[in-house]
């Protein structure tokens, strides 16, 4: 194992972190804290008096202090443009992160936002829903584009490099399980023919800045006909058209991919323009976002999400590559 990435508390040490956290806010230190769920953090939703908060725990070894103020800066200045995204809530002294001691002289962030109401599309809804998907992702990358970032503002870098080399944020995809070592070979084909057009391609500001990085349906909440997005935690810099890929993450080899990659181009067009250069890289953006996350998997085995995939994951995304090396066809779908 070469990145160690997934939490490794147990529920009752988080709860306890929990509830040090909101020991900041008077008025839900007496709320209820129950657990949402476990993924790349620990998310919290908080109940005081009717209101609801949700509290986002975060787990070590990935952001500083820094690159978590910077991501509220954006997340402030999307709301001016009336985009509907989590707006965080300062404490007593006015802090909106709060850095909790650990008993081995660590320490770990949390964040307190506001609840925002919606509901989450899944695969198994009306594939225009990626259309919505795409429409507010260059919603995004316009911001993204125009807006002057404050003095000191630090996020993380997706590129080539970080997300599938052996140093990559999530660790080596070697590690991912069921992969074969005969089946490395076609994966590092894959990973030396995307980087070499990447490098192409280049990382001009109107095709590389802030993203979201993780904008799928899981993401995004949609109520009364306004579609909301969530969970910024991955926001950094990195190419435009990598949301796309993100878009589909884990299930690129889902029969109906093809089609959810074709809404999300339409939708994102009615707010944005992918020109011709662009849209010839979607294949090579798409393969090393699955080969990333193959990495993933490897460092977050233990997590319900990386189980849930099946002991043929890692075959797909294999089959995957091989599509990439030997075709012009998108490497997504059956």
């Amino acid at each position: 194992m070469t990145a160690r990435q997934s939490e490794h508390l147990d529920n009752s040490a988080l709860m306890a972190l929990a509830r040090q956290a909101i020991s900041h806010y008077p008025f839900a230190r007496e709320g209820k804290l129950s657990l949402l769920c476990r993924s790349e953090n620990a998310t919290f939703l908080l109940e005081v008096a009717g209101v609801r908060y949700a509290l986002r725990l975060h787990r070590g070894d990935y952001h500083q202090h820094g690159d978590i103020e910077s991501e509220l800066n954006w997340l402030d200045a999307l709301r001016e443009t009336g985009i509907v995204v989590p707006q965080a809530v300062p404490d007593e002294t006015g802090q909106r992160v709060q850095s909790l001691p650990l008993a081995n002289g660590g320490e770990r962030y949390a964040v307190l936002f506001h609840w925002i109401d919606g509901e989450m599309p899944g695969t198994d809804v009306d594939p225009r829903a990626f259309q919505q998907l795409g429409q507010i992702t260059a919603r995004l990358h316009q911001h993204s584009r125009c807006w002057q970032k404050p003095a000191g503002f630090q996020r993380i870098i997706w590129d080539h490099h970080t997300m599938v080399s052996p140093q990559s944020h999530w660790g080596d995809w070697k590690d991912a399980p069921g992969l074969r070592g005969a089946d490395h070979q076609t994966v590092q084909q894959a990973i030396t023919q995307a980087g070499s057009a990447l490098e192409r391609f280049g990382k001009a500001g109107s095709r590389y800045g802030l993203i979201h990085a993780d904008l799928r349906l899981t993401n995004l909440l949609l109520c009364k006909g306004e579609t909301r997005v969530i969970d910024f935690d991955d926001c950094g810099f990195g190419w435009y058209l990598h949301d796309l890929a993100a878009a589909i993450s884990f299930v690129e080899h889902h029969p109906r991919a093809p089609q959810w990659v074709d809404h999300w181009i339409t939708g994102y067009e009615r707010a944005g323009h992918i020109n011709d250069e662009e849209m010839a890289l979607v294949p090579t953006l798409l393969i090393q976002r699955r080969i990333q996350l193959l990495a993933w998997v490897g460092s977050h085995a233990d997590t319900g999400m990386a189980r849930s995939l099946g002991p043929q994951w890692a075959d797909h995304s294999v089959r995957l590559c091989r599509r990439y090396l030997e075709t012009d066809a998108l490497p997504v779908g059956a």
